[in-house]
């Protein structure tokens, strides 16, 4: 492809007032407001003074924005150009939504995460079979990860902000999200924390959130969420907290004297090979040739608490050998014993549901969390943008609203997007140009031809704006 030359120069003007960039807010906003995002911000927040005036439109703004590529409040203007007028009413003005933001406190961005939650579940309901979390009770498992991450932040006007874990200046998101075996994640609890915070903090009341909503989302009692996450949060707060609220678990733990004893009991017999790198599955005999394996043996964590703390359950371990010894093998120095490293995790499921093998496999798609804070990181939290902590605190509830509406978006568009990643939503759906056009008190807008998903914005057209559905008899 090259550039295309009719004449001997091209020109450029920006003179049309009747374009728009981002057509796709059309439908997007239809599906906000049947989840009644705007509803639900007047009715719980209270930000005082004329900068807390109509919230729920100065949400449904920032929701927008972030939705169509805004990352920063500058990129708020985005939503005022155009034809946007013609399509849209109420689109402030970014230093408005940039007041609105800083005039929040804590008991306000709590407030914002009733928000979240309840719009969520509404949003579950509107998307109806395309919902993220299904209600009908197809999937046999639901899953809650919940890890942390450190936004990187600039400039020391940053309140909170500090050097944690990972060694970079920033502020510590800590998220929880759920899937099922036929839905992409959505986040289901957030909460921002000092950079220098370590990563349990908070952990024990967000688990306890995130498992209320899960309970709403899914709406069976008969099936346990599994709480899955990494060893900085094995501990008995964070676990107590998944107990109480119906869910198992599923945790790494730190190799401390009493795993590594625990370990050391494990027969030899006992050790499964498994699907890892390198494996190859022999058809003969049905199992893998792989040089990882599993094994399992019963465990109760928290023997130094209270009895009412300690829990039961069964430690599973994953063992490889040590590329180190490998090496020193290599070069003459060989050891009596094999070597190997090990990975363990305590998990509180039923054998019977889920045998060693299938704990580890599942255990492991734990990663998948990783992939939500990356994409949450490549769109609207690839910045923080205020100095005010509390201001930051509700961006990121904001971000994660935009982040649930653009995924249930996409699953109501097809199945071909429903596990996108938000870049790849927002360039198909989202950012359509369109020219707008008015005739017989109509608004009509005229999209570019041939348009690669022209069946997927159409669908999501037509759920959000299009005729009611008829009612069978």
């Amino acid at each position: 492809m090259k550039l295309c030359h009719t004449r001997a120069a091209t020109s450029a003007v920006f003179d049309d007032p009747n374009l728009v960039s981002a057509a796709g807010l059309v439908p997007v906003l239809a599906l906000a407001d049947s989840a009644g995002l705007a509803r639900l911000a007047g009715e719980h927040l209270s930000v005082p003074g004329d900068k807390g005036a109509n919230a729920g439109l100065k949400v449904a703004s920032l929701v927008a924005g972030m939705v169509a590529g805004a990352d920063s409040i500058d990129d708020m203007a985005l939503l005022r150009h155009g034809g946007m007028g013609r399509v849209f009413a109420r689109a402030y003005a970014p230093s408005t939504l940039g007041s609105f933001l800083r005039a929040f406190t804590f008991g306000h961005v709590r407030q914002l995460d009733a928000v979240a939650s309840r719009f969520l579940a509404n949003l579950t309901a509107a998307g109806g079979q395309g919902a993220q979390v299904r209600r009908d009770g197809t999937s046999t498992r639901v899953l809650v990860d919940i890890d942390d991450t450190i936004i990187e932040v600039h400039g020391h006007a940053k309140q909170g902000a500090g050097f944690g874990y990972s060694g970079v200046r920033g502020l510590n998101a800590l998220l929880a999200t759920v899937t099922t075996s036929g839905s992409a994640p959505v986040v289901v609890a957030q909460r921002l924390r000092k950079g220098s915070c370590g990563s349990p903090r908070g952990a024990k009341r967000l688990v306890a959130d995130a498992l209320k909503t899960v309970s709403t989302l899914h709406g069976r009692s008969d099936v346990k969420p599994l709480l899955r996450a990494d060893s900085a949060f094995y501990g008995a707060p964070t676990v107590g907290a998944a107990l109480r609220g119906g869910a198992q678990v599923s945790i790494t733990v730190r190799l401390d004297p009493k795993v590594k004893a625990a370990i050391a009991t494990i027969s030899q017999e006992a050790w499964t090979p498994i699907e890892y790198t390198d494996a190859i599955f022999d058809e003969v005999s049905g199992t893998w040739v792989s040089r990882a394996e599993v094994a399992e043996v019963p465990f109760t964590a928290f023997t130094s608490k209270k009895a009412t703390d300690q829990v039961t359950g069964r430690l599973v371990v994953r063992r490889i050998p040590d590329l180190n010894a490998e090496k020193k093998k290599a070069a003459g120095q060989g050891t009596l014993f094999d070597t190997w490293r090990f990975h363990a995790f305590f998990t509180t499921t039923d054998p019977a549901d889920l045998d060693t093998v299938a704990a580890d496999k599942t255990h492991r798609g734990h990663a998948i969390i990783e992939q939500v804070h990356a994409d949450l990181k490549s769109s609207a939290l690839a910045h923080l943008p205020s100095g005010k902590f509390t201001a930051n605190a509700a961006w990121l509830v904001l971000a994660v609203i935009a982040f649930n509406l653009t995924r249930t978006a996409a699953a109501i568009a097809g199945s071909d997007l429903a596990r996108a990643t938000t870049a790849t939503i927002r360039a198909k759906l989202i950012t359509v140009p369109a020219r707008v056009a008015s005739s017989a008190r109509r608004v009509t807008l005229h999209l570019p031809t041939a348009w690669p998903w022209e069946a997927a914005w159409t669908r999501l057209f037509n759920h959000g704006c299009g005729p009611p559905a008829t009612l069978s008899p």
